[in-house]
C-alpha cells in the first residue's frame, strides 16, 4: 500500500449560505447577518480599515469588549432569546443565541467541512457500509448533525453539559431527534482511552480542540502539550479501514502545515491523502461588482487538516 501524501490546499470559502452573511469587516470588528438579526462583534483577525468608514449602522446587537476582560451585548431592542437559521445545502437547522463570551453557538465557516465529511459518509453508505463517527470537542454539534444527516451513527463528546444539550436541540431542529447519536459530557482524552479499553472503534474522527480548556472533572487542556497525545490515542480506536480524520483549530499558534505534519505522523503510513489549509468567509461589502463568486477580501476564520482514506 502506498503511504499518505500531503497536498497543499488553498483557502476554503464557505459561500453556500443564505441565512448567514458576513456584511462588513474593519477596525477589529465584523458585522454579520444571522437570519434577520444583524450583530457586530470583535474579531482579532480584522486589522484592516472598514471599506465604507468607521461607523457601523443597521445593527441589532453590538458586543462591547471590557478592559477588564470579557464584554457585554448592547441591543437596540430586546431580541428573542434565541432564533434559528438553516443551512439549506444539507437540510440543517441551528439555534442561534448570543452568549456572554460573544459567540452565537455556530461557526458558519465550518460549512465547508460539513459538506466534505457528509459527502464521504454518503459515498460510503451508498456501498452499504455502516459509518461510526466520533466528534470530539463537539460544541453545539453542527458537525454531528451533518454527519448524522448523511447517514452516520455519531458519538458527540463535549466537557460542557450546556453545549451537549444545545447539540441535542440542533439535532431535533434538523429532523434528527431519533437519529443514532450518543450525547456524552466527558473529558475527550479520558473518553477515548475508555473506548479503547471497551474495544469500541470508529470509522471517522472529527475534533475541534481548544487552545486551553478544562474537562468535565477539571482536567487542564493545553493544545501544544496535549494534542499529540490525544491524536495518538485516537489512532488506536480507528477501524482497520477508516474513512477520514478531521482536525480544526482556531489558535494562531498552529499553522496548516503543522496540522498536516501531525496527521502525516499519525496516519502517513496508510494509503490516503492529507490536505490542510485555512477556512474563511466572504465579506459581502468587498464583493467584486458583477461577479457571483469573487470577493476582494476573505476573513480567515481558522485552519483545518484532513486525512482521507485512499483504500
Amino acid at each position: 500500500m502506498s503511504p499518505s501524501v500531503i497536498q497543499r490546499s488553498p483557502l476554503l470559502v464557505a459561500d453556500g449560505w443564505r441565512d448567514y452573511q458576513l456584511l462588513h469587516c474593519g477596525f477589529g470588528m465584523k458585522q454579520e447577518r444571522w437570519g434577520r438579526v444583524n450583530l457586530v462583534r470583535p474579531d482579532p483577525q480584522v486589522i484592516w480599515p472598514k471599506s465604507d468608514g468607521p461607523n457601523w449602522t443597521g445593527w441589532d446587537g453590538f458586543y462591547h469588549r471590557s478592559p477588564e476582560g470579557g464584554g457585554r451585548w448592547e441591543f437596540k431592542k430586546q431580541p428573542p432569546e434565541h432564533w434559528t437559521i438553516g443551512y439549506e445545502r444539507l437540510g440543517l437547522t441551528f439555534r442561534i443565541q448570543p452568549t456572554s463570551f460573544k459567540h452565537t453557538g455556530l461557526f458558519p465557516e465550518q460549512a465547508v467541512n460539513w459538506e466534505w465529511s457528509s459527502s464521504l459518509i454518503r459515498e460510503a453508505r451508498a456501498t452499504g457500509r455502516e459509518v461510526n463517527v466520533l466528534n470530539l470537542f463537539g460544541y453545539t454539534g453542527a458537525a454531528t448533525c451533518a454527519a448524522a444527516k448523511a447517514g452516520a451513527s455519531v458519538t458527540h463528546i463535549d466537557a460542557s453539559e450546556g453545549m451537549v444539550k444545545w447539540c441535542r436541540e440542533n439535532a431535533a431542529l434538523s429532523g434528527l431527534a431519533d437519529a443514532p447519536v450518543r450525547y456524552i459530557v466527558d473529558d475527550c482524552l479520558k473518553f477515548v482511552r475508555r473506548e479503547l479499553k471497551r474495544g469500541k472503534r470508529y470509522d471517522a474522527i472529527i475534533m475541534d480542540p481548544p487552545t486551553y480548556g478544562r474537562g468535565a472533572g477539571g482536567e487542564m487542556w493545553k493544545l501544544e502539550d496535549s494534542l499529540w497525545e490525544l491524536l495518538r490515542e485516537c489512532r488506536e480506536i480507528l477501524t482497520p479501514r477508516p474513512l477520514f480524520f478531521l482536525v480544526n483549530a482556531y489558535t494562531a499558534r498552529l499553522s496548516p502545515t503543522v496540522v498536516a505534519n501531525l496527521l502525516h505522523a499519525l496516519l502517513g503510513d496508510r494509503p490516503g491523502q492529507i490536505t490542510a489549509g485555512e477556512v474563511g468567509l466572504p465579506i459581502q461589502a468587498d464583493a467584486t461588482p458583477g461577479a457571483t463568486a469573487e470577493y476582494a477580501k476573505i476573513l480567515p476564520c481558522g485552519i483545518y487538516g484532513r486525512w482521507q482514506s485512499g483504500a
